[in-house]
């Protein structure tokens, strides 16, 4: 599923670098004290590598989608259990145990504005984690528990 989702740059993203970015040239230009024209540069420094580093969304290669994504960590013994939640109904899916261990991840990406989500189980194998399921694809109505 990381090969069907690039990291792209979400509307946000380019806004905080552009806020930070005009408000040390903002600085930088006032004829004032050296320590806001430092202050002015340290800020339009920290916009451009922000608009070169920060991309927080993720572009589905098939139809184009910006999406959002969460993950969740679950321990390695509850595999069973989270395949069946995942294949016949998300919505059921015991969240009691998230974040008790992380030998299994459950990647969600998600649109709000058109419903689409998205979800795969990957089992910890060590240094990376394997997709052990398929691609599940829901309709957001289904999978409310998993972008939460």
């Amino acid at each position: 599923m990381e090969e069907r989702f690039s990291r792209v740059r979400s509307a946000k993203d380019i806004a905080i670098s552009v806020v930070l970015l005009a408000a040390g040239i903002g600085l930088i230009v006032t004829p004032d004290s050296v320590p806001l024209n430092i202050t002015g540069y340290t800020l339009g420094v920290a916009g451009l590598i922000l608009f070169f580093v920060m991309k927080t969304s993720y572009r589905d290669s098939e139809t184009g989608e910006v999406m959002k994504k969460t993950e969740k960590y679950f321990p390695a013994s509850r595999s069973e259990s989270i395949l069946k939640a995942l294949s016949t109904d998300p919505q059921s899916l015991d969240l009691k145990e998230e974040n008790k261990g992380n030998g299994l991840k459950v990647d969600t990406y998600f649109n709000t504005k058109t419903g689409h989500v998205f979800t795969q189980l990957f089992e910890y194998i060590p240094y990376k984690y394997e997709p052990c399921s398929p691609v599940y694809s829901y309709d957001i109505s289904k999978a409310e528990k998993l972008i939460k």
